[in-house]
């Protein structure tokens, strides 16, 4: 689909990498409904805002900006196609997997891919590098690692948690690879747009993302506990006049507790594991930490479409390896169940369920298997101590 047609959301990457070549008002990205106008001034008859992405997004396809819409998102097809590749091959070369069964892993992300060839997203692209930078990590490119993995952190976020996991091991060199890339960056994009669109992001965008205002408030389409306990509690006449419960102060009170309750036994959890005892010669097993991190990140996010979770390409393949090396074979299937569930599960059939009072639950299925997944994660990792031959494998090249 995406050879032959546009629909959101590339329309929003690349009106504003359009909007900013032609040295256009860039200090109103974040004007929805003058955004909404340029998409259309490009002759894509979209919906689109580049709300709530931060400005360097803008930056991404410059170089495609003199290509007609619909041969850049062929471009961009090509490019997550070939990452798709090489995320396997890397994989492969990561895990000590065959490259079948690192291909297989991969295409169990199902419709995560499809979604994300289909609406030009560069998740496919991103994911490929957070497996490139690990490899390089592996292989004692440690400046190389931090620059591959901080490349995309200034406009997705979530390869910081790879690099912070790093820099736990004091791989300082990956640090300041790290840093320089997103520096870089940060510079360009404001000497490339200014100040203004930058001090609006920070003002006005980033604090109403992170607290899950992201314009759909009461949908299952961005599938978080935000949206969830928003459809249980909060009336809405048009999306939700049927709350399971009118009490509009339980939601933000339930996020609270919910995501402190996890974030809680994460800490626990890696705590434990971090102070197991292990041979002086061992580093702590840094795959279980960055798959746990990875699938809590995504568990916590105020809102997921299905295209991010080919971010867990890394995160869980680490996870499964090392919950095979400590024997929780059984544990890892499951791991494995859940994640190809969340890449094929017929969300069709249980959207409509959305807006139904207590029903509204059903219409969740993504949300309660990153549970799943993440209640097998801690779990095992509650149980210590690692014996050293498994340790030796779970230190991935330590």
């Amino acid at each position: 689909p995406a050879w032959s047609r546009i629909v959101s959301d590339f329309p929003n990457y690349f009106t504003a990498a359009r909007i900013v070549v032609a040295g256009d008002r860039v200090e109103r990205l974040y004007d929805d409904a003058w955004f909404q106008q340029q998409i259309r001034a490009q002759g894509i008859n979209s919906l689109g805002q580049f709300t709530p992405f931060p400005p360097p997004t803008a930056l991404l396809l410059i170089p495609l900006t003199s290509l007609a819409p619909l041969q850049a998102q062929r471009v961009v097809t090509l490019v997550s196609i070939l990452a798709l590749a090489a995320a396997v091959l890397l994989l492969a070369r990561v895990l000590a997997w065959s490259t079948l069964d690192a291909a297989v892993f991969v295409l169990l992300a199902g419709i995560g891919i499809s979604n994300g060839m289909r609406l030009g997203q560069p998740y496919i692209l991103m994911a490929t590098l957070c497996i490139a930078g690990y490899y390089a990590w592996q292989r004692g490119r440690p400046l190389l690692a931090g620059a591959l993995l901080g490349l995309f952190v200034p406009i997705k976020y979530y390869p910081i948690l790879i690099v912070l996991c790093l820099g736990a091991l004091r791989q300082w060199r990956v640090l300041l690879g790290a840093v320089l890339a997103i520096g870089s960056i940060l510079l360009l994009s404001v000497l490339t747009m200014g100040l203004t669109v930058h001090r609006v992001f920070l003002q006005t965008v980033l604090g109403e993302h992170l607290s899950g205002h992201l314009g759909l408030p009461l949908s299952a389409t961005v599938q978080s506990f935000d949206t969830l306990l928003g459809l249980l509690f909060i009336p809405d006449a048009v999306r939700n006049p049927w709350p399971w419960f009118t009490a509009p102060g339980l939601q933000p009170f339930g996020v609270l507790l919910i995501k402190s309750v996890i974030l809680l036994i994460s800490a626990v959890s890696l705590f434990r594991l971090w102070r197991a005892p292990r041979p002086p010669d061992r580093e702590p097993p840094l795959g279980a930490t960055i798959g746990l991190l990875g699938i809590v990140a995504l568990l916590l996010a105020p809102g997921t479409a299905t295209y991010h979770f080919v971010l867990w390409w890394l995160p869980v393949g680490l996870m499964v390896r090392h919950l095979l090396a400590v024997g929780a074979r059984g544990r890892a299937y499951l791991l494995l169940a859940a994640y190809t569930l969340i890449g094929f599960w017929p969300y069709q059939l249980t959207q409509p369920f959305e807006g139904h009072g207590g029903l509204s639950v059903l219409a969740f299925p993504r949300l309660f298997l990153e549970l799943i997944m993440f209640i097998v994660g801690v779990s095992v990792l509650a149980r210590i101590p690692l014996s050293r031959s498994a340790d030796a494998i779970v230190a991935g090249g330590t």
